[in-house]
């Protein structure tokens, strides 16, 4: 059995063969020149001429250019997870979610801005912040980096801070669904939105040891594309 972060050799594969360390990591590459393509609301579409090796023959490639998000994971006492129902169109779809928003307020901390919407999309602030896990959404197409943290400790926002939800928000259900029965209808292909697919199933193995071990919702993020530009 290959065990995670030990040594080996990288490019091999069968049987005896070595594990290499299993950690993402930073790999600049000669960027020869960089342009914007489509400009639109919330995001961009780049284009990069840049070179695998030193001499090597340019690239280019298309991607959007994303802010980053952050989702919630909101667990309360009896272990139920907070899910909202909203209709996103690009799918034509009704979709059970987790709280989640655009990292777009410059300079906000990534758990402030967490924070923020949970209370805008829930009415709920938490007293206890932890992260589950960071992933790329479409690392292939975009470079949109998200943030799931777990909420716990929750408690309501007052009505008169309350925000005032609109457009496709006006619309958010909520229901509080047992964590092992969330996991279940990610399994069984019921939950498709990504934020929730990977917070559930994280949260559900995380439960499993108490949820001990996982970093506090202040710790770095470096390998959001903004942390690797300052």
């Amino acid at each position: 059995m290959a065990h995670l972060g030990a040594p080996g050799t990288a490019g091999q594969s069968g049987p005896g063969a070595t594990s290499p360390a299993v950690t993402d990591e930073v790999s600049v590459r000669a960027l020869h020149s960089q342009s914007t393509v489509y400009q639109g609301r919330i995001w961009n579409v780049v284009s990069d001429t840049f070179s695998l090796t030193p001499g090597g023959a340019p690239l280019t490639r298309d991607y959007i250019a994303h802010p980053g998000a952050v989702a919630v994971v909101v667990l309360n006492e009896a272990r139920q997870v907070l899910l909202l129902r909203q209709y996103r169109h690009p799918v034509q779809m009704n979709l059970w979610e987790v709280p989640a928003g655009l990292l777009d307020v410059e300079g906000e901390d990534f758990v402030v801005g967490a924070a923020r919407e949970l209370a805008e999309e829930a009415d709920l602030e938490a007293a206890q912040w932890q992260v589950l896990t960071d992933f790329f959404n479409s690392p292939g197409s975009s470079s949109e980096a998200i943030r799931i943290y777990l909420a716990r400790g929750i408690t309501e926002v007052p009505e008169d801070r309350r925000h005032e939800r609109t457009d496709e928000e006006a619309e958010i259900e909520f229901a509080w669904v047992d964590l092992e029965e969330a996991a279940a209808a990610v399994l069984a292909g019921h939950i498709h939105n990504p934020s929730a697919v990977v917070g559930i199933l994280a949260a559900a193995q995380a439960a499993r040891n108490d949820f001990a071990g996982l970093r506090p919702g202040g710790a770095p993020w470096p390998e959001h594309p903004s942390q690797r530009l300052q």
